[in-house]
Protein backbone atom coordinates (compact mmCIF):
# COMPACT_ATOMS: atom_id res chain seq x y z
CA UNK A 1 0.00 0.00 0.00
CA UNK A 2 0.95 3.64 -0.82
CA UNK A 3 1.75 5.56 2.18
CA UNK A 4 2.08 9.60 1.19
CA UNK A 5 3.28 12.15 3.39
CA UNK A 6 0.98 14.83 1.92
CA UNK A 7 -2.53 15.07 1.22
CA UNK A 8 -4.62 14.18 -1.84
CA UNK A 9 -4.82 17.26 -4.06
CA UNK A 10 -0.96 18.95 -3.07
CA UNK A 11 0.22 21.12 -5.64
CA UNK A 12 4.21 19.36 -6.19
CA UNK A 13 5.01 22.19 -8.86
CA UNK A 14 3.31 24.34 -11.37
CA UNK A 15 4.23 25.99 -14.21
CA UNK A 16 1.77 28.89 -15.91
CA UNK A 17 0.90 28.73 -19.41
CA UNK A 18 -0.37 32.59 -19.71
CA UNK A 19 -1.48 35.18 -17.47
CA UNK A 20 -4.77 36.28 -18.66
CA UNK A 21 -6.05 39.84 -18.91
CA UNK A 22 -8.21 39.36 -15.37
CA UNK A 23 -5.06 38.41 -14.26
CA UNK A 24 -6.11 34.81 -13.70
CA UNK A 25 -4.03 32.35 -14.92
CA UNK A 26 -3.70 28.89 -16.93
CA UNK A 27 -1.04 26.43 -15.13
CA UNK A 28 -0.37 23.16 -15.30
CA UNK A 29 -0.04 21.42 -11.70
CA UNK A 30 1.97 18.37 -10.30
CA UNK A 31 -0.48 17.26 -7.71
CA UNK A 32 -0.32 14.20 -5.35
CA UNK A 33 -2.78 11.70 -6.70
CA UNK A 34 -2.81 8.97 -4.06
CA UNK A 35 -1.12 6.24 -7.17
CA UNK A 36 2.89 7.74 -6.88
CA UNK A 37 5.04 9.72 -5.00
CA UNK A 38 5.28 11.31 -8.51
CA UNK A 39 1.67 12.57 -8.36
CA UNK A 40 0.00 13.64 -12.21
CA UNK A 41 0.04 16.68 -14.16
CA UNK A 42 -3.35 18.52 -14.35
CA UNK A 43 -4.36 21.64 -16.04
CA UNK A 44 -6.17 24.36 -14.39
CA UNK A 45 -7.44 28.03 -14.68
CA UNK A 46 -6.91 30.24 -11.50
CA UNK A 47 -7.90 33.29 -10.24
CA UNK A 48 -4.95 35.76 -8.87
CA UNK A 49 -4.85 34.01 -5.86
CA UNK A 50 -4.28 30.45 -7.08
CA UNK A 51 -7.87 29.22 -6.29
CA UNK A 52 -8.96 27.15 -9.06
CA UNK A 53 -11.98 28.29 -11.17
CA UNK A 54 -12.32 25.92 -14.04
CA UNK A 55 -10.28 22.15 -14.96
CA UNK A 56 -10.27 22.18 -18.97
CA UNK A 57 -10.28 19.08 -20.53
CA UNK A 58 -7.01 20.65 -22.68
CA UNK A 59 -4.45 22.92 -22.42
CA UNK A 60 -0.92 23.78 -24.15
CA UNK A 61 2.30 24.00 -22.49
CA UNK A 62 4.31 26.62 -22.04
CA UNK A 63 6.80 26.85 -24.60
CA UNK A 64 6.57 26.33 -28.09
CA UNK A 65 2.58 24.78 -27.60
CA UNK A 66 1.46 28.42 -26.54
CA UNK A 67 3.58 30.06 -28.98
CA UNK A 68 2.69 28.37 -32.04
CA UNK A 69 -1.17 28.84 -30.35
CA UNK A 70 -1.06 32.55 -30.43
CA UNK A 71 0.64 33.11 -33.23
CA UNK A 72 -0.32 35.81 -35.53
CA UNK A 73 1.89 35.36 -38.39
CA UNK A 74 -0.46 33.81 -41.40
CA UNK A 75 1.82 30.71 -42.17
CA UNK A 76 3.41 29.44 -39.18
CA UNK A 77 5.69 25.68 -39.21
CA UNK A 78 5.84 24.11 -35.77
CA UNK A 79 9.34 21.65 -36.00
CA UNK A 80 11.11 20.03 -34.01
CA UNK A 81 12.15 16.98 -32.67
CA UNK A 82 10.09 13.94 -32.04
CA UNK A 83 7.66 14.59 -28.86
CA UNK A 84 6.40 18.13 -28.56
CA UNK A 85 3.11 17.49 -28.78
CA UNK A 86 3.08 19.07 -32.45
CA UNK A 87 -0.07 17.32 -34.11
CA UNK A 88 -2.25 17.63 -31.34
CA UNK A 89 -1.03 21.56 -31.19
CA UNK A 90 -1.98 21.60 -35.20
CA UNK A 91 -5.29 20.24 -34.17
CA UNK A 92 -6.29 22.25 -31.26
CA UNK A 93 -4.72 25.68 -33.85
CA UNK A 94 -7.85 25.36 -35.79
CA UNK A 95 -10.30 24.24 -33.06
CA UNK A 96 -9.60 27.09 -30.78
CA UNK A 97 -11.58 29.07 -32.74
CA UNK A 98 -14.56 27.03 -32.55
CA UNK A 99 -17.69 28.48 -31.10
CA UNK A 100 -16.72 32.41 -31.81
CA UNK A 101 -19.49 32.76 -33.92
CA UNK A 102 -18.40 32.00 -37.20
CA UNK A 103 -20.25 28.83 -37.50
CA UNK A 104 -20.22 27.34 -40.75
CA UNK A 105 -17.48 29.98 -42.11
CA UNK A 106 -15.00 28.48 -40.07
CA UNK A 107 -13.73 25.67 -42.40
CA UNK A 108 -10.36 24.31 -42.61
CA UNK A 109 -9.06 21.41 -43.98
CA UNK A 110 -5.70 19.21 -43.02
CA UNK A 111 -3.39 17.35 -44.69
CA UNK A 112 -1.42 14.58 -45.21
CA UNK A 113 0.97 13.02 -47.94
CA UNK A 114 -0.74 9.65 -47.99
CA UNK A 115 -4.23 8.95 -46.57
CA UNK A 116 -3.52 6.10 -44.34
CA UNK A 117 -1.08 8.58 -42.18
CA UNK A 118 -4.52 10.14 -40.86
CA UNK A 119 -5.20 7.42 -38.97
CA UNK A 120 -3.21 9.06 -35.90
CA UNK A 121 -4.93 12.59 -36.48
CA UNK A 122 -8.39 10.67 -36.18
CA UNK A 123 -7.39 8.91 -32.78
CA UNK A 124 -6.29 12.12 -31.39
CA UNK A 125 -9.68 14.04 -32.38
CA UNK A 126 -11.77 11.09 -31.75
CA UNK A 127 -9.85 10.99 -28.15
CA UNK A 128 -10.20 14.35 -27.66
CA UNK A 129 -12.50 16.50 -29.06
CA UNK A 130 -15.93 14.51 -27.79
CA UNK A 131 -14.56 15.66 -23.96
CA UNK A 132 -14.73 19.21 -24.98
CA UNK A 133 -17.47 19.02 -27.09
CA UNK A 134 -20.44 16.55 -26.07
CA UNK A 135 -22.42 17.09 -29.33
CA UNK A 136 -19.27 16.65 -31.54
CA UNK A 137 -19.59 14.49 -34.68
CA UNK A 138 -16.47 12.95 -36.73
CA UNK A 139 -17.79 11.36 -40.47
CA UNK A 140 -15.54 8.28 -40.45
CA UNK A 141 -16.52 7.40 -44.25
CA UNK A 142 -13.56 7.63 -46.17
CA UNK A 143 -15.17 10.13 -48.38
CA UNK A 144 -16.30 11.97 -46.11
CA UNK A 145 -13.90 11.84 -43.37
CA UNK A 146 -14.51 15.61 -41.70
CA UNK A 147 -14.85 16.87 -38.02
CA UNK A 148 -17.71 18.42 -37.44
CA UNK A 149 -19.61 20.80 -34.47
CA UNK A 150 -23.04 21.58 -33.25
CA UNK A 151 -22.38 25.02 -34.56
CA UNK A 152 -21.68 24.34 -37.66
CA UNK A 153 -17.48 24.57 -37.97
CA UNK A 154 -16.25 21.76 -40.10
CA UNK A 155 -12.36 20.34 -40.49
CA UNK A 156 -11.58 17.88 -43.48
CA UNK A 157 -8.97 15.85 -43.29
CA UNK A 158 -7.51 14.38 -46.96
CA UNK A 159 -4.47 13.52 -48.61
CA UNK A 160 -2.86 15.45 -50.76
CA UNK A 161 -0.06 13.07 -53.00
CA UNK A 162 1.67 15.61 -55.21
CA UNK A 163 1.01 18.61 -57.15
CA UNK A 164 -1.80 17.12 -59.49
CA UNK A 165 -3.63 17.02 -56.09
CA UNK A 166 -4.86 19.95 -56.31
CA UNK A 167 -6.58 20.28 -59.44
CA UNK A 168 -9.71 19.04 -56.93
CA UNK A 169 -9.73 21.84 -55.48
CA UNK A 170 -9.98 25.16 -57.84
CA UNK A 171 -12.04 27.73 -56.62
CA UNK A 172 -12.75 26.01 -52.95
CA UNK A 173 -12.28 28.14 -50.12
CA UNK A 174 -10.27 27.48 -46.24
CA UNK A 175 -9.86 29.96 -43.52
CA UNK A 176 -7.52 27.10 -42.27
CA UNK A 177 -4.97 24.94 -44.04
CA UNK A 178 -3.00 22.94 -42.39
CA UNK A 179 -0.15 20.36 -43.12
CA UNK A 180 1.03 17.41 -41.04
CA UNK A 181 4.26 15.86 -41.16
CA UNK A 182 5.35 18.65 -44.23
CA UNK A 183 9.09 17.45 -45.20
CA UNK A 184 7.16 14.42 -46.07
CA UNK A 185 6.38 16.08 -49.24
CA UNK A 186 9.33 15.60 -51.84
CA UNK A 187 8.92 19.49 -53.25
CA UNK A 188 6.78 22.70 -52.52
CA UNK A 189 4.89 22.29 -55.56
CA UNK A 190 1.91 21.10 -53.79
CA UNK A 191 2.13 23.21 -50.80
CA UNK A 192 2.13 26.40 -52.81
CA UNK A 193 -0.76 25.68 -54.55
CA UNK A 194 -3.05 24.58 -52.08
CA UNK A 195 -1.99 28.19 -50.28
CA UNK A 196 -4.39 29.72 -53.33
CA UNK A 197 -6.89 28.56 -51.13
CA UNK A 198 -6.44 30.04 -48.22
CA UNK A 199 -9.35 32.82 -48.09
CA UNK A 200 -11.90 34.19 -46.45
CA UNK A 201 -14.76 36.56 -47.83
CA UNK A 202 -15.77 37.30 -44.16
CA UNK A 203 -14.35 40.30 -42.41
CA UNK A 204 -12.47 39.99 -39.73
CA UNK A 205 -12.50 36.44 -39.92
CA UNK A 206 -8.52 34.76 -39.23
CA UNK A 207 -7.08 33.38 -42.31
CA UNK A 208 -3.91 31.45 -41.55
CA UNK A 209 -1.27 28.80 -43.10
CA UNK A 210 -0.53 26.00 -40.40
CA UNK A 211 2.16 22.86 -40.19
CA UNK A 212 4.11 20.93 -38.53
CA UNK A 213 7.43 18.49 -39.23
CA UNK A 214 10.81 17.35 -37.99
CA UNK A 215 13.73 17.63 -39.78
CA UNK A 216 13.99 14.58 -41.72
CA UNK A 217 12.30 12.91 -44.81
CA UNK A 218 12.20 13.31 -49.07
CA UNK A 219 10.87 17.37 -48.37
CA UNK A 220 13.91 18.15 -45.68
CA UNK A 221 15.72 20.67 -48.00
CA UNK A 222 12.79 22.86 -49.68
CA UNK A 223 11.23 23.43 -46.06
CA UNK A 224 14.82 23.94 -44.77
CA UNK A 225 15.08 26.58 -47.63
CA UNK A 226 11.73 28.14 -47.19
CA UNK A 227 11.41 28.67 -43.60
CA UNK A 228 14.93 29.76 -43.56
CA UNK A 229 16.57 27.19 -41.00
CA UNK A 230 17.70 26.98 -38.62
CA UNK A 231 19.11 30.34 -38.59
CA UNK A 232 15.47 31.87 -38.73
CA UNK A 233 14.04 29.86 -36.53
CA UNK A 234 11.49 32.04 -34.62
CA UNK A 235 12.34 34.74 -36.82
CA UNK A 236 9.48 36.33 -38.89
CA UNK A 237 10.27 36.24 -42.58
CA UNK A 238 8.89 38.68 -44.98
CA UNK A 239 9.73 38.56 -48.50
CA UNK A 240 7.57 40.83 -50.87
CA UNK A 241 4.70 39.45 -52.85
CA UNK A 242 4.38 37.06 -50.52
CA UNK A 243 2.72 36.44 -46.78
CA UNK A 244 4.75 36.46 -43.76
CA UNK A 245 5.89 33.18 -42.63
CA UNK A 246 7.75 32.16 -39.44
CA UNK A 247 9.14 28.67 -37.94
CA UNK A 248 8.55 27.77 -34.24
CA UNK A 249 10.80 25.42 -32.52
CA UNK A 250 9.60 22.36 -29.79
CA UNK A 251 11.72 20.38 -28.63
CA UNK A 252 10.36 17.37 -26.37
CA UNK A 253 12.37 18.56 -23.29
CA UNK A 254 9.16 20.73 -22.79
CA UNK A 255 6.79 18.00 -23.17
CA UNK A 256 6.64 17.06 -19.12
CA UNK A 257 3.90 14.94 -19.72
CA UNK A 258 5.86 12.68 -21.54
CA UNK A 259 9.15 12.75 -20.07
CA UNK A 260 6.70 12.27 -16.78
CA UNK A 261 4.65 9.62 -17.68
CA UNK A 262 7.45 7.42 -19.83
CA UNK A 263 11.25 8.86 -19.14
CA UNK A 264 11.89 6.03 -21.58
CA UNK A 265 10.29 7.77 -24.60
CA UNK A 266 13.76 8.75 -26.81
CA UNK A 267 14.89 5.20 -26.40
CA UNK A 268 12.20 3.67 -27.83
CA UNK A 269 12.72 6.07 -31.00
CA UNK A 270 15.22 3.78 -32.26
CA UNK A 271 16.31 6.11 -35.08
CA UNK A 272 17.47 3.86 -38.13
CA UNK A 273 20.49 6.26 -38.90
CA UNK A 274 22.79 8.94 -37.11
CA UNK A 275 20.98 11.59 -39.23
CA UNK A 276 17.52 10.57 -38.28
CA UNK A 277 18.66 10.28 -34.42
CA UNK A 278 20.04 13.90 -34.61
CA UNK A 279 16.66 15.11 -36.88
CA UNK A 280 14.37 13.25 -34.41
CA UNK A 281 15.46 13.54 -31.12
CA UNK A 282 17.96 17.25 -31.64
CA UNK A 283 15.41 18.70 -34.48
CA UNK A 284 18.60 19.19 -36.26
CA UNK A 285 17.93 21.38 -39.44
CA UNK A 286 21.98 20.55 -40.34
CA UNK A 287 21.93 17.15 -40.88
CA UNK A 288 21.24 15.54 -44.31
CA UNK A 289 18.03 14.18 -44.01
CA UNK A 290 15.93 11.04 -46.14
CA UNK A 291 18.86 10.74 -48.95
CA UNK A 292 20.20 9.19 -51.59
CA UNK A 293 23.48 9.93 -49.70
CA UNK A 294 22.56 10.50 -46.18
CA UNK A 295 24.26 7.35 -44.62
CA UNK A 296 27.65 8.12 -45.66
CA UNK A 297 27.73 11.98 -46.32
CA UNK A 298 30.07 14.14 -43.90
CA UNK A 299 30.62 17.84 -45.08
CA UNK A 300 33.70 17.62 -41.96
CA UNK A 301 35.20 14.92 -44.20
CA UNK A 302 33.86 15.62 -48.08
CA UNK A 303 33.67 19.99 -48.14
CA UNK A 304 37.23 21.27 -48.38
CA UNK A 305 38.70 24.37 -48.83
CA UNK A 306 38.69 26.35 -51.94
CA UNK A 307 41.38 25.05 -54.16
CA UNK A 308 42.71 28.43 -56.66
CA UNK A 309 44.23 27.45 -60.22
CA UNK A 310 47.38 28.02 -59.34
CA UNK A 311 47.47 25.71 -56.91
CA UNK A 312 46.84 22.66 -58.80
CA UNK A 313 49.64 21.10 -59.90
CA UNK A 314 49.96 20.79 -63.62
CA UNK A 315 50.22 16.91 -63.50
CA UNK A 316 46.35 16.65 -62.03
CA UNK A 317 43.89 17.07 -65.19
CA UNK A 318 40.63 19.57 -64.66
CA UNK A 319 37.55 18.17 -67.12
CA UNK A 320 33.70 19.49 -66.66
CA UNK A 321 30.65 18.23 -66.86
CA UNK A 322 27.14 19.48 -67.88
CA UNK A 323 23.47 18.57 -67.56
CA UNK A 324 21.27 20.29 -69.69
CA UNK A 325 18.36 22.37 -69.03
CA UNK A 326 15.68 24.93 -69.78
CA UNK A 327 12.51 25.37 -68.53
CA UNK A 328 14.48 23.15 -65.79
CA UNK A 329 17.85 23.95 -64.56
CA UNK A 330 21.25 23.29 -66.34
CA UNK A 331 24.08 22.25 -63.91
CA UNK A 332 28.03 22.56 -65.23
CA UNK A 333 30.37 21.31 -62.64
CA UNK A 334 34.20 21.83 -62.91
CA UNK A 335 36.70 18.67 -61.67
CA UNK A 336 40.24 18.46 -60.89
CA UNK A 337 41.46 14.87 -60.65
CA UNK A 338 44.51 13.88 -58.61
CA UNK A 339 47.68 12.29 -59.91
CA UNK A 340 48.47 11.75 -56.73
CA UNK A 341 50.95 14.85 -56.13
CA UNK A 342 49.15 15.79 -53.20
CA UNK A 343 48.00 19.78 -52.83
CA UNK A 344 49.39 21.49 -49.24
CA UNK A 345 46.97 23.47 -47.93
CA UNK A 346 47.81 26.73 -45.44
CA UNK A 347 46.24 24.65 -42.51
CA UNK A 348 48.51 21.95 -43.03
CA UNK A 349 46.29 19.72 -44.42
CA UNK A 350 47.00 17.82 -47.98
CA UNK A 351 44.76 17.02 -50.52
CA UNK A 352 44.83 14.60 -53.55
CA UNK A 353 46.81 11.82 -51.52
CA UNK A 354 45.35 9.21 -53.60
CA UNK A 355 45.92 8.95 -57.18
CA UNK A 356 42.44 9.71 -58.84
CA UNK A 357 41.00 11.24 -56.23
CA UNK A 358 38.39 13.89 -57.44
CA UNK A 359 37.40 17.41 -56.30
CA UNK A 360 34.49 19.07 -57.52
CA UNK A 361 36.20 22.82 -57.52
CA UNK A 362 33.21 25.14 -59.20
CA UNK A 363 29.70 24.83 -60.45
CA UNK A 364 27.19 26.95 -62.38
CA UNK A 365 23.98 26.05 -61.26
CA UNK A 366 21.33 27.95 -64.45
CA UNK A 367 18.50 28.62 -61.48
CA UNK A 368 15.83 31.10 -61.80
CA UNK A 369 15.71 31.05 -57.73
CA UNK A 370 12.42 29.40 -58.09
CA UNK A 371 12.99 25.35 -56.79
CA UNK A 372 13.57 23.09 -60.05
CA UNK A 373 12.93 26.52 -62.78
CA UNK A 374 15.46 27.11 -64.99
CA UNK A 375 16.69 30.26 -66.53
CA UNK A 376 15.71 29.60 -70.59
CA UNK A 377 19.58 30.49 -71.62
CA UNK A 378 20.00 30.28 -74.80
CA UNK A 379 22.74 27.17 -75.51
CA UNK A 380 25.47 30.08 -77.10
CA UNK A 381 24.93 32.10 -73.92
CA UNK A 382 25.95 28.72 -71.47
CA UNK A 383 28.98 28.40 -73.68
CA UNK A 384 29.88 31.76 -73.27
CA UNK A 385 29.05 32.09 -69.01
CA UNK A 386 31.30 29.14 -69.24
CA UNK A 387 34.11 30.59 -71.06
CA UNK A 388 34.09 33.59 -68.86
CA UNK A 389 34.03 31.41 -66.18
CA UNK A 390 37.05 29.65 -66.59
CA UNK A 391 38.97 32.75 -67.36
CA UNK A 392 38.09 34.50 -64.46
CA UNK A 393 38.81 31.23 -62.53
CA UNK A 394 42.24 31.34 -64.14
CA UNK A 395 41.17 27.62 -65.60
CA UNK A 396 41.15 28.94 -69.69
CA UNK A 397 42.87 26.42 -71.75
CA UNK A 398 43.51 23.39 -68.87
CA UNK A 399 39.51 22.42 -68.92
CA UNK A 400 39.63 18.92 -70.80
CA UNK A 401 35.86 18.44 -72.46
CA UNK A 402 34.54 16.42 -70.61
CA UNK A 403 30.81 14.37 -70.38
CA UNK A 404 27.42 15.98 -71.25
CA UNK A 405 23.95 15.50 -71.27
CA UNK A 406 23.14 13.60 -74.32
CA UNK A 407 20.01 16.25 -75.05
CA UNK A 408 22.38 18.42 -76.29
CA UNK A 409 22.73 16.68 -79.73
CA UNK A 410 18.69 16.80 -80.07
CA UNK A 411 17.72 18.90 -83.46
CA UNK A 412 16.25 22.12 -82.91
CA UNK A 413 12.23 20.95 -83.44
CA UNK A 414 11.95 24.26 -85.50
CA UNK A 415 13.79 22.77 -88.03
CA UNK A 416 17.02 24.23 -88.38
CA UNK A 417 19.02 21.12 -88.43
CA UNK A 418 21.02 22.67 -85.23
CA UNK A 419 21.16 21.55 -81.66
CA UNK A 420 22.86 22.78 -78.54
CA UNK A 421 26.07 20.72 -78.62
CA UNK A 422 26.29 22.97 -82.46
CA UNK A 423 25.87 25.99 -80.85
CA UNK A 424 28.12 25.33 -78.00
CA UNK A 425 30.96 24.36 -80.22
CA UNK A 426 31.26 27.42 -82.62
CA UNK A 427 32.37 28.99 -79.06
CA UNK A 428 35.04 26.21 -78.92
CA UNK A 429 32.87 25.08 -75.82
CA UNK A 430 32.92 20.86 -76.90
CA UNK A 431 32.03 17.70 -74.85
CA UNK A 432 31.95 14.16 -75.12
CA UNK A 433 28.95 12.23 -74.66
CA UNK A 434 27.28 10.85 -71.33
CA UNK A 435 26.19 7.51 -70.98
CA UNK A 436 22.69 7.29 -70.15
CA UNK A 437 21.96 3.47 -71.25
CA UNK A 438 19.57 1.73 -69.04
CA UNK A 439 20.80 1.37 -65.93
CA UNK A 440 23.13 3.69 -65.55
CA UNK A 441 21.27 6.47 -63.30
CA UNK A 442 21.45 3.58 -60.56
CA UNK A 443 24.88 2.21 -61.54
CA UNK A 444 26.05 6.29 -61.43
CA UNK A 445 24.21 6.77 -57.63
CA UNK A 446 26.23 3.50 -56.81
CA UNK A 447 29.59 5.48 -58.43
CA UNK A 448 28.85 8.57 -56.09
CA UNK A 449 28.15 6.44 -52.69
CA UNK A 450 31.48 4.10 -53.59
CA UNK A 451 33.54 7.58 -53.68
CA UNK A 452 31.74 8.84 -50.92
CA UNK A 453 32.68 5.91 -48.60
CA UNK A 454 36.54 6.08 -50.11
CA UNK A 455 36.98 9.57 -49.06
CA UNK A 456 37.05 7.86 -45.18
CA UNK A 457 40.28 6.72 -44.18
CA UNK A 458 40.65 3.18 -43.38
CA UNK A 459 40.81 1.40 -39.74
CA UNK A 460 45.48 1.89 -40.08
CA UNK A 461 44.07 5.74 -40.83
CA UNK A 462 45.24 5.46 -44.70
CA UNK A 463 43.12 6.03 -48.14
CA UNK A 464 43.96 3.59 -51.13
CA UNK A 465 41.13 4.22 -52.93
CA UNK A 466 40.19 7.37 -54.63
CA UNK A 467 37.30 9.29 -53.31
CA UNK A 468 35.42 12.41 -54.46
CA UNK A 469 35.01 15.64 -52.43
CA UNK A 470 33.28 19.33 -52.87
CA UNK A 471 34.76 22.52 -52.44
CA UNK A 472 33.48 25.41 -50.45
CA UNK A 473 32.40 27.54 -53.24
CA UNK A 474 29.86 24.79 -54.52
CA UNK A 475 27.26 26.06 -52.73
CA UNK A 476 24.35 24.65 -54.85
CA UNK A 477 25.63 21.27 -55.17
CA UNK A 478 26.42 21.06 -51.10
CA UNK A 479 22.78 22.26 -50.00
CA UNK A 480 20.67 20.18 -53.02
CA UNK A 481 22.63 16.78 -53.43
CA UNK A 482 23.25 15.24 -50.19
CA UNK A 483 19.37 15.82 -49.11
CA UNK A 484 18.27 14.18 -52.35
CA UNK A 485 15.56 11.29 -51.69
CA UNK A 486 15.46 7.79 -53.15
CA UNK A 487 11.81 7.18 -54.93
CA UNK A 488 9.08 5.44 -53.09
CA UNK A 489 8.70 2.98 -56.07
CA UNK A 490 12.55 2.99 -57.15
CA UNK A 491 14.58 3.07 -53.94
CA UNK A 492 17.68 2.77 -56.07
CA UNK A 493 17.01 6.28 -57.59
CA UNK A 494 15.66 10.02 -56.88
CA UNK A 495 11.93 11.01 -57.46
CA UNK A 496 11.46 12.17 -60.82
CA UNK A 497 9.80 15.56 -58.91
CA UNK A 498 13.54 16.13 -57.26
CA UNK A 499 15.98 18.90 -58.61
CA UNK A 500 18.68 16.12 -59.75
CA UNK A 501 20.53 17.93 -62.50
CA UNK A 502 23.90 18.48 -60.25
CA UNK A 503 23.72 15.27 -59.22
CA UNK A 504 23.01 13.89 -63.07
CA UNK A 505 25.98 16.08 -63.93
CA UNK A 506 27.79 14.84 -61.15
CA UNK A 507 27.03 10.72 -62.23
CA UNK A 508 28.10 11.76 -65.84
CA UNK A 509 31.69 12.53 -64.64
CA UNK A 510 32.29 9.72 -62.19
CA UNK A 511 30.81 7.30 -64.25
CA UNK A 512 33.09 9.21 -67.33
CA UNK A 513 36.40 7.08 -68.58
CA UNK A 514 38.89 9.72 -69.86
CA UNK A 515 40.34 9.38 -72.65
CA UNK A 516 43.45 7.71 -73.19
CA UNK A 517 44.96 11.01 -74.95
CA UNK A 518 44.64 13.11 -71.46
CA UNK A 519 45.92 10.36 -69.14
CA UNK A 520 49.09 9.92 -70.98
CA UNK A 521 50.99 12.21 -67.84
CA UNK A 522 49.59 10.77 -64.97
Amino acid sequence: MLTLDKPLGTVLENRIVRTLADKSRMEWRRITDGKSPQGIWKPFLVDAAGDVLEEPVFMPLPGSQTTFLTCPIFEALYHGTRGPGKTMTLLMDFAQEVGKGYGKAWRGILFRLEFGDLDDVVKKIEEWFPQIWPDFKFLKSKSDYTALWPTGEALLLRNLPDEAGYDSYPGHEYRWIGSEELTQWPDDKAYRKIMSCSRSATPNMPCRMRATTNPYGPGHSWVKKRFQLPHMNGRVIRTPGEMPRVAIFGHLKENFLVTHNDPNYTKKLSPSSKAQQKAWIDGDWTVTAGGMIDDLWDPTRHVVPNIPANKIPRSWRITRAYDHGQSHPFAVGWFAESSGDAIKLDDGRRLGTVRGDIFMIAEWYGCSGNDNEGLRMPARKIAQGILDREEDWGLLGRVIPGPADTEIYSKDSRGTGRCPADDMAELNVHWERADKSPGTRARGWQMIRARLTDAFPEPDGTRSKPGFFVCERCVFWIDIVPPTPRGLKNQDDNPDTYADHLSDMTRYRLSWDMPRAWQFSF
